[in-house]
Parts: structure tokens; sequence; C-alpha cells
């Protein structure tokens, strides 16, 4: 990189001193990082812990602050309510209910926690040792654990209090190896899962020992059903003491536990019915509490956004539309309507997509699909063309929405359309092929079933007419034995083979315009060349107009006419396609196609290709100025002003760069090694040429 910018201010500097400046950034990442638990991300769940930890230290330092001993009794006061002694009133002997309540807390939740490391732990031991030792071992753990769960729980543990007494630790404890057998019926299945993944056997395959495979790739993939499971048997386990307490097997007389205060509470019911609710009131919250704190927890911390958004994102989308059709509606010079287009064209006016109250992540997007004719979005990973591309049928992601702009077609302006009139867009008028073909297929169904369900959902037809409709889709896409794969699931085809049917499922519903999210990424060199051909047939043949998400500049100079090169959510170039890729006017477009090995001659293929120093900028991140500048061999400080997208010089194309003609003229390349001082453009700023010009 030329480190021809200019430089900032010294008095625009901050100068942290060295010593406290790393420990106060170190200190509010840890902050940052502890609030942004997935815990602390449900109110619910903060709620719950706020509560257990208050019980559990209320219990602990109950005979600090207490007012009454639990056994003490005021028998002016017996079967009171609510006073200022009192704050819960008393029992049937005077004592205080809320003395009774703390003092039994700690042992109730602490007997609980003993079921759930008992019955957890046990379960998901069973369970890790039966997945990775072979199937007689998982045959003897299985059968065992089957006779467990055949056994009356209730009787046994009634028959260990008739032995052992009343020994709570010891009754919860036994609870806990019987419900361990449910938990290993849960775990195993996942776990059984998980060993058969390729980084297993990556594990294998390095020397790494089967219980070493089980603590590090296996035990982490099992954490949240762990979570859910354990939150679950804590609940239970508190019910089933207080139960137990409740027909008389809780901790010997005097000793409080909430299920005792709940069975003396219901001798009381008519003549005292306060005493049931704070007792009551303790163990629900209590329940719910520990509930809560499970869902939070056992949420994937790399979860991707639901599919059905919430009634919130609805809401946002919903206000998000609207602002858009209240949106004057922008006229051309000679004040014609941009509204106006030709049928069958996709027009896409300063198309604006960001997050919901956040950073915008699209900005400012202008590109024209003719119809018959493809268009390809290129740009790096974190450009921005998906998000354009999904943002055409209106499939953003949950939390994302349009915020400004127009996306025309055939008189309607779809960034404006509501979700309910979407429906009958996608999959008519415009379809969607997915980057990964195993995202539109479901796996539970034949493709036979899959295709004729959606011709007849957007068709209107028959079942015998749809299926020879499905018939004839595959053939269009190249499938030889046509019949045989309508009656295959998805999982039996290959990846190429899939990606077809995938083509023939979007082309169900006769669209204008196939929205194509890199098709071949995942396919060999070969399968490519195939869906390229199919998909060049599919316009030559029916006159759809296509959009083509991709990264690969060989792709595009195969099937696409034109190209919107992007980079950090803005179109930096865009025109016919010849004329970008044998000319490119923009430094990005130019490095790209130097770091292309298909966009060199084997006669004048370089020592080494070219490289782009550093990564596309977060959205956060994006400086007011031209957004490629920091990684441009050609910046400098006319750079750091807002960059518009203008016309291409004599071309038909436009470009976002204040460089272009001088490189055009120049004839300069995107060099692979350190640029030498005398490649160095010559950087004129805004205010010289405002200069010169006045003196001219």
């Amino acid at each position: 990189m030329i480190p021809s910018m200019a430089p900032v201010p010294a008095d625009q500097l901050e100068t942290p001193t060295p010593a406290t400046a790393p420990v106060r950034n170190a200190g509010k990442a840890a902050i940052a990082k502890f609030s942004g638990h997935r815990l602390f991300a449900s109110p619910g769940a903060v709620a719950g812990l706020v509560w257990l930890v208050a019980m559990v230290a209320a219990s602990l330092t109950a005979p600090l602050w207490l007012p009454y001993k639990t056994e003490d009794q005021d028998f002016t006061a017996v079967l009171s309510g609510p006073t200022g002694a009192h704050w819960l009133g008393t029992d049937e002997l005077g004592r205080d209910i809320l003395s009774r309540i703390f003092a039994a807390a700690a042992g109730t939740l602490g007997t609980s926690m003993l079921t759930v490391i008992v019955g957890v732990g046990l379960g998901t031991i069973l369970a890790m040792l039966a997945a990775g030792a072979g199937e007689r071992t998982e045959g003897v753990i299985s059968r065992v654990t089957e006779v467990m769960m055949s056994l009356p729980g209730t009787v046994i543990i009634l028959a260990v209090i008739g032995a052992v007494g009343t020994n709570i630790p010891v009754v919860m404890a036994i609870l806990g190896i019987l419900m361990s057998a449910g938990i290993y019926r849960v775990i195993l299945g996942q776990a059984k899962s998980l060993q058969s993944q390729l980084y297993v056997d990556a594990a294998k395959v390095d020397g790494a020992s089967p219980l070493r495979i089980s603590l590090r790739h296996v035990l982490p993939g099992l954490a949240n059903t762990i979570v859910v499971q354990a939150a679950l048997i804590f609940a239970v386990g508190m019910l089933i003491q207080a139960g137990l307490a409740f027909i008389g097997f809780g901790p010997p007389i005097p000793q409080p536990s909430w299920g005792g205060m709940i069975q003396g509470a219901s001798q009381h019911v008519y003549d005292a019915p306060w005493m049931m609710v704070p007792t009551g009131a303790v163990l629900a919250l209590t329940v719910l509490s520990a509930n809560a704190i499970g869902n939070a927890l056992g949420k994937a911390p790399n979860a991707a956004a639901p599919h059905l958004p919430s009634a919130a994102a609805r809401r946002q989308r919903s206000k998000a539309v609207a602002a858009i059709a209240a949106a004057p509606v922008p006229t051309a010079k000679d004040g014609a309507l941009v509204r106006e287009t030709a049928k069958g064209t996709l027009s896409v006016r300063n198309l604006s997509v960001g997050v919901d109250n956040g950073v915008r992540l699209v900005t400012d997007v202008s590109f024209d699909v003719e119809q018959g004719t493809v268009l390809g979005l290129v740009g790096e990973s974190g450009c921005g063309k998906t998000m354009t591309a999904l943002s055409l049928l209106g499939l953003l992601p949950s939390g994302v929405s349009v915020t400004g702009g127009q996306i025309l077609w055939n008189g309607r302006n779809l960034a404006a359309t509501t979700d309910k009139d979407m429906e009958s867009v996608r999959g008519r008028e415009i379809a969607l092929i997915s980057q990964e073909p195993m995202r539109a297929l479901d796996p539970m169904f034949t493709v036979g079933y899959q295709l004729t369900a959606t011709i007849r959902r957007l068709r209107g037809m028959g079942n015998a007419e749809a299926r020879k409709e499905a018939l004839s889709l595959l053939e269009k896409v190249g499938i030889v034995d046509a019949a045989r794969i309508l009656k295959t699931y998805p999982h039996q085809i290959s990846g190429g083979m899939a990606q077809r049917v995938a083509i023939a499922l979007a082309l169900s519903g006769q669209p204008r315009l196939l929205v194509a999210d890199e098709p071949t990424t995942a396919l060999d060199v070969t399968v490519q060349a195939e869906i390229l051909s199919l998909l060049r047939a599919l316009v030559k043949d029916t006159g759809m107009s296509v959009v083509m998400v991709t990264h690969d500049l060989g792709v595009v100079a195969d099937i696409c006419d034109q190209v919107a090169v992007m980079y950090a959510g803005q179109v930096v170039e865009n025109g016919r396609t010849a004329a970008i890729l044998d000319s490119p006017r923009h430094p990005y477009t130019l490095a790209l196609l130097a770091a292309d090995p298909h966009a060199n001659h084997a006669n004048d293929m370089p020592e080494r290709l070219a490289t782009i120093q550093g990564q596309v900028p977060q959205p956060k991140d994006w400086p007011t100025g031209c957004r490629f500048a920091a990684r441009c061999q050609f910046a400098g400080s006319a750079c750091l002003e807002p960059v518009p997208l203008l016309p291409s010089g004599a071309a038909e194309g436009l470009v976002r760069c204040v460089k272009a003609d001088q490189l055009a003229v120049e004839g300069m390349d995107w060099l692979a090694t350190d640029i030498p001082a005398s490649r160095l453009l010559e950087v004129t700023s805004k205010e010289t040429l405002l200069t010169e010009k006045d003196m001219a």
C-alpha cells in the first residue's frame, strides 16, 4: 500500500497513557464480553438468576438477619396475615412464615442440585461411553437403562425412605440415579451424531485417544442439551422434594421445608387461606427461574436468525415498508417518474439495507437488469452481495430490512411491498437459487413430492398434470433419468444433481427473474461448467433475466452481460462485462482481476499473483470517503472525500473513483509486490483544482 494519504492533524490525535490505555481497553472488553453473554440477553433469565442468587444468599445468611428463629412461637398471633411484626404472617403454631421460608431455601436448592449432578452427570457419561465404545457396549448400557426406566420410581424412593429414614440427600441422589436413564436416552442420539462428524474422524486420524475425543470434540456439542436437561431436573427435583414433604416424608420436625409448610397450610385453607400464598409463590417462582435460565443457556451461541421473524421484527419491517412507501418518488431531469420501467426489467435505485435501528449494510446501490440479460454482482465476502440479492425477494434475515431506495419490477416498488403482497411475487415472478441446494430441498420428502407440490401451489394444476410438468422440468435442467430422480430423496443424489433439482424447483412457477446466490460455489469445475451452460440455455430459451451473485470472475466472463462490482456495501463499478474486464477503471476491479489466475494468459502469467492487503471493513468502520482507500495502492488525499458513482469516461459504465480517468490514461496495473515510489500518482486536492479553475 502506498502511504500517500494526507496525514491526520496532530491536534486530532489521541495520546493515551501507555500504561493505562491497555488496561482500560481490556477492562471495557471484559465487561462488554460478560454483559453480552446469552444469559444476559434474556430479561427472564436475568430475573431468574437474580431470584436464585437472592434466595441462596438470604438462606445462607438467615441466622444473621431473620427476625425470629424457625421454632419460635407467638401464640398471640396464630394464623395471622401479614403484619408489621410478621411480614408474611404466621402458621398454626404462631411461627414466622418468612423466617421458615428462607431457612428452608438452602436445603431445598442444595438437595435439588444434588439430583442434577447425579442424574445429568451419570446420564451424560453413560451416553458418551455408549456412543464411542461400540455397539456391544451400547447394547449393554441401553438394556440396563431400560430396566431402570421400567422400575416404579415412587415405590423405590419410598422403600429407600423406609430403609434409611428421611435422609433427604440420599433420597435425592437415588432419584438422580433413576432419572439418569431418561437423560441417557435423550443425549445418546446427539452423542452418536457428533461421533460421526468429519472433525471426529480427523481427530482419530491424528491419533487422539477416545477419552480426548469425547472430552474435546463431543462434550462441547452436548452443552446445550445438558444445560436444558439440568434446568428441567432441577425443577423436577424441587417439586418431588416438596411432594415428599407434603405427604410426611420431609425433614424431621421441627425443621422447616417448603413441602411441609404447604401441607400445614392445606389444613387451614378455609380459615386461613393466606398461609398457602407465600410458600406456594416462592416455590413457583424458583421453578420458573430455573426454567428461564435453562432456556437462555440452551440457545446455541452461534445460532442463525430464525426463519420466521418475531412479532417485533415484523412490526419494525412494516414501519420500514410504510416509510419507503410514503417517500416521494424520484424524478429524472426531464420530470418523468423514475418508477416507469419497461415490463420485465428490474431497476434498483439507491437501495439501502440496514440493521433495524443500527448500521447500514448496503448503501445507495443502483443497477438495471433488462429482460433476457444476466447481471453479475461481484466482490469479496462481506461486500453486501447476498443482502442486495435477498432484498429483491423480501427475504432479508430477521432484524434486517430495506431502509431506503426502490426495487422497481413490473410497475411495483418491491421495497415498499408488504410480506403478504410479496407472496404473489416470490416463485411466480422472481425465484431464488440458493448457494446450498440442500437448503431448498427437504430431506424428509422425495424430489417428486417437493416438485409436484410446488407446481400445484404455484400453477394450480392437478396431481397428474403436475407430475408430468415435474418430469419436464427435470429433463429441461439436463437430468436424463428424470423418472428415477423423482422417486429419490435429496441425500441420495450428488451435489451437482441436487443443484439441478433446485434450479428445476425455482422454475416451477415460471418466473421471469432468477436470483442465483453463488449457485456453483460448492461444485467441481466440470459440474460448474454444466450448471452455467444450463443457466445460459434457460436465459436464451425462456427470455428470463438472472441476477448472479458470485466472487468468481470466470463465471462473470462466461455468462454475464453486465457486471456490478461491490465493495463495502457500495457499487464501485458498473457496466458491460466485456468493457469492465478488458479495461477496468476502479482500482478494486483492477485488483480482483490481478488476483484471478484465470484472467492471466499462460504466456504472461506472473510468478506471483497480486493480493489485496487487509480485509473488507465492518459496516460500523466504514470511512466517510472512499471505502477502498485504506487498501488501495493508488490512494491519495482526494480519496478522503465522499466519492459519487459517475459515468466512466467515454464508456457506458459507471465508476466510483476520483482517479478513474487518470488510471486509464496512465494504463497502470495492480502490482503483486511493494510499489516503487516512481509509480505514485500525483495527488491533486479539491482545493487545488478549484484554485486552478479560478485562475483560468
